[in-house]
């Protein structure tokens, strides 16, 4: 069991979500998912989209090729399950990327989303945008782990049930491909000793494009904890007033 509290991992998730952050739409739509979780007290996929949208009239960024398209769709009047079918088709059937995994760990900080559900509602809230299932799964792997690591899990009990995604041989590649961004994340945390290291080491791996530094900063701070994650990895983040009402808010909910 960890010696941090469940609060602080917790608040980890999603703290060190914006920390690994560099490019800026993770976060915000992670923020839209936590007020939304907030609001309703549960996960509700038309108050989630309502925000989403809002969201791209505002002018969204560094959400992906899959998710701009599908909002985009849904704004011109489409269903989404037709937005999702269409955007598929148009990009070949390649929409397995990561926005779903990381947009969505807020779900796991939600203390009564129910460990039984959280796979389901993962799965729907990826649905809002991506057709292909495996963007679901993979990110249902990941708040299945931050939830184990919330609850204090050992590292390696975490990793084992969260699914099979990890691969300790390497980082493997550093695209886009949901899978591929989990096995990086994976790596990185499993063969670091704190959250610094973990993310800086992954930083540098992913180079410009950011994929998996989103993945290690929310499951490394799952794992170590907010208390791990220093002010300096949070100089880039311009809604941290937003960031950090949220966290404690739904860390609230593991104080009891």
């Amino acid at each position: 069991m960890s010696e941090t509290t469940a609060a602080d991992r917790c608040q980890g998730v999603l703290v060190g979500l914006a920390a690994g952050d560099r490019n800026g739409g993770p976060i915000r739509m992670a923020v839209r998912l936590a007020e939304s979780l907030l609001k309703m007290g549960r996960f509700d996929a038309a108050d989630v989209l309502g925000r989403y949208l809002a969201w791209w009239r505002e002018g969204a960024f560094d959400t992906g090729p899959v998710s701009v398209r599908a909002l985009a769709l849904v704004v011109a009047g489409r269903p989404v399950q037709e937005a999702t079918a269409q955007v598929h088709r148009e990009f070949g059937g390649m929409t397995a990327g990561c926005n779903p995994a990381h947009r969505s760990p807020p779900l796991a900080m939600l203390a009564t989303v129910a460990d039984e559900d959280l796979a389901g509602c993962t799965l729907a809230e990826a649905s809002l945008t991506h057709h292909d299932p495996l963007a679901g799964e993979v990110a249902a792997a990941v708040n299945k782990l931050c939830r184990a690591l919330v609850r204090g899990a050992a590292w390696q009990d975490a990793v084992r049930d969260a699914g099979s995604f990890a691969a300790p041989e390497g980082p493997g590649s550093n695209g886009g491909f949901a899978p591929d961004v989990l096995r990086a994340a994976l790596f990185f945390v499993s063969t670091s000793a704190c959250f610094t290291e973990a993310l800086d080491r992954s930083l540098v791996f992913a180079g410009p494009s950011n994929y998996c530094p989103v993945l290690v900063g929310a499951v490394a701070g799952a794992r170590w904890g907010a208390s791990a994650i220093p002010p300096s990895a949070l100089a880039h983040v311009d809604l941290s007033p937003r960031v950090r009402a949220t966290t404690e808010a739904l860390a609230a909910g593991w104080t009891a």
